[in-house]
């Protein structure tokens, strides 16, 4: 809660005390209301380790910059730098599933091509790449094989609404309504994988609860809407067919992390319908430690299109409240990096966080997703699976188990290897911090590559979508509702 930079306090906030129980395994955690979303609190990271920070818990933006001391995982972290992340069993663990590999070993890879070079040529056992065109046939080999699992991520575009041409509603609800998924699906998706819908709820996915109302987005796409939206917000098109208001035309950065073929694949394929449309749209792209630890917390962008995971609990709030925007006067907390501020929809946000009868939280959620679509806060555009690729010749075990899992391989105490004590596998996108309660943890692959293997959470999150206790717990806890 007092660490600078926070990546997100929500659900914490509403912690008045941590108390021991009847004896020293029990934990009682007393909350100032009720929050439904409880499982997804003390995970990602898992409980640290106190005495790991001899001036205090309360301000650590500057610690765990570069690994992690302890452990509380069937690995423990014996280095990390920008080059590789280095696990050795953790002689101190205390579950059953221990590790069944003396080490594993993690290594970036610069892109997608590289990486899938890096597993063909066997410098890498196992890689979790983005899918892009061609990666199936990149894929071909005899001693590879892989499994593509469709879990809880979804991709997007989103719009910051804080600053910039998208702040002007009527540009982005005109923008917004003109953008074609259609060709995106046809020409980016479906190559991939061919006949899967796009997603029209938002940031949910389909196969987690009755979260995602499939109506939200379903008639988004209407560049009639979009123009009506732009003339009467006072916009014009000049002589170039350009929108413009008061004389100037704005540029548009689009951001994605550079390296990520089939992101620029859809830059390269929409930037001309974009301007053909009428709208001034560039490529702006950085590395993945800039675009998700640097520009979207500072909102140092206009359009951007990114991965987030759909939580088993259908919260929103944390990405998507008010007070949960990055800015210079919370120090640079939150994760709310669209810059989004409904206060009707951020006090629907925190009354479904209170709900514990399933069918009116449906329906809070529900007009949550309305309001999104209404406002223009993103548009959709697929629920995007993972891809687990692997050598036959150098793995076994259940290596695919996870395709699915927003953790991300996270069974690798139980792979084993055909020869040697040691697994390797190749990483598409690299931190440059390992801070895991900071904006260092807004990179999926920060956590899948540090803290995730090292810590322990209370629930970790399955391939199907659920919650789970781990050996932190000896089972669910008990809940009451005090009166």
């Amino acid at each position: 809660m007092g660490t600078t930079g926070s990546l997100s306090t929500t659900g914490y906030d509403q912690i008045t005390s941590v108390e021991q129980g009847k004896d020293d395994h029990e934990v009682v955690v007393t909350l100032k209301s009720v929050y439904a979303p409880y499982k997804n609190l003390f995970g990602n990271p898992g409980p640290l380790k106190a005495a790991a920070f001899p001036n205090g818990c309360k301000e650590l933006s500057a610690e765990m910059q570069a690994g992690l001391d302890f452990a509380s995982r069937p690995y423990k972290m014996d280095s990390w730098s920008t080059d590789q992340v280095v696990f050795t069993k953790n002689d101190k663990y205390w579950g059953d599933d221990v590790a069944k590999t003396a080490k594993v070993v993690m290594v970036p890879k610069a892109d997608t091509d590289t990486e899938l070079a890096s597993l063909k040529s066997g410098e890498v056992d196992f890689i979790f790449p983005q899918a892009a065109n061609g990666i199936t046939q990149a894929l071909a080999d005899p001693n590879i094989k892989y499994t593509p699992g469709y879990g809880t991520n979804y991709e997007t575009l989103r719009f910051n609404q804080k600053t910039g041409p998208f702040s002007d509603d009527a540009f982005r609800q005109g923008f917004a309504r003109s953008v074609d998924r259609d060709t995106i699906l046809k020409n980016i998706y479906d190559p991939l994988f061919p006949g899967a819908p796009l997603l029209n709820c938002g940031p949910w996915v389909p196969n987690i609860g009755n979260w995602c109302d499939q109506s939200n987005f379903e008639n988004f796409q209407d560049p009639a809407a979009g123009e009506k939206a732009l003339t009467d917000g006072g916009w014009t098109k000049n002589s170039s067919g350009m929108w413009e208001k008061d004389g100037k035309v704005p540029e548009i950065r689009w951001m994605i992390n550079a390296g990520n073929k089939r992101r620029e694949d859809t830059q390269a394929l929409m930037i001309p319908l974009f301007k053909a449309a009428g709208f001034n749209v560039v490529a702006d792209n950085c590395d993945a430690a800039c675009v998700f630890q640097k520009r979207l917390p500072a909102l140092d962008y206009d359009l951007a299109m990114f991965i987030e995971t759909a939580s088993p609990d259908p919260t929103v709030t944390s990405i998507l409240a008010c007070e949960n925007i990055p800015t210079d006067a919370n120090g640079g907390a939150g994760q709310n990096t669209t810059g989004w501020c409904n206060e009707e929809a951020t006090k629907l946000m925190h009354e479904s966080d209170q709900e514990l009868d399933v069918a009116k939280r449906e329906q809070q959620i529900h007009q949550i997703g309305k309001y999104i679509a209404e406002d223009a806060v993103m548009v959709p555009l697929y629920q995007f699976p993972n891809i687990a690729a692997w050598r036959t010749d150098k793995l076994d075990g259940p290596i695919d188990a996870d395709a699915a899992n927003y953790q991300a391989f996270q069974n690798i105490n139980e792979w084993t290897v055909k020869s040697g004590d040691q697994i390797t596998i190749g990483a598409e996108q690299w931190p440059d911090c390992t801070n895991p309660i900071t904006q260092c943890a807004n990179s999926s692959w920060m956590v899948w590559t540090t803290t995730m293997k090292d810590l322990i959470n209370a629930y970790d999150t399955t391939s199907t979508g659920d919650y789970e206790v781990t050996p932190l717990l000896t089972g669910e806890p008990k809940v009451e509702v005090l009166s």
